[in-house]
């Protein structure tokens, strides 16, 4: 089973707890650098924007989950870069939904429309960086 790992700048708790909403998601849980002493480098422990940070979030969808954590300050990252999200939902609408949800504040990469492998699917970046392959039920040409 593969389960995406996302990572972010100081923003994992917005995007999933954003995520976890959109999606229809349970089992929300978010640890931080700060709930666990000596897990961030030892020139980090005092600093409280690295205590604040996520060290582990991930919820449960669609017998799935997904996964994240914060960079901590100083590492030279872009979140996701080189990597997309997939993720086709159980009809059209509901796929149309979550595009639109992730659209918001963010970068349409294809608009959502008619295509051959899927019930519909697009391709957008979201406000906090992670771009997504969205499609309805999955169909056999393709």
């Amino acid at each position: 089973m593969f389960i995406p790992y996302l990572n972010f700048d100081g923003t994992t708790e917005a995007a999933m707890r954003f995520y976890c909403d959109v999606f229809g998601g349970e089992n929300l849980g978010l640890m931080k650098f700060g709930d666990f002493p000596g897990m961030s480098p030892p020139d980090l422990q005092d600093d409280a924007e690295a205590r604040a940070r996520v060290v582990n979030a991930s919820f449960t969808h669609a017998g799935g989950r997904l996964m994240a954590s914060d960079y901590l300050p100083g590492w030279d990252a872009a979140p996701q870069a080189g990597c997309a999200v997939s993720h086709f939902a159980a009809s059209r609408a509901e796929a149309e939904r979550i595009f639109a949800a992730l659209s918001e504040g963010g970068t349409v990469g294809m608009p959502f429309g008619d295509v051959m492998w899927a019930d519909g699917f697009g391709m957008v970046k979201d406000r906090f960086g992670t771009s997504w392959m969205i499609g309805g039920p999955e169909t056999n040409a393709g």
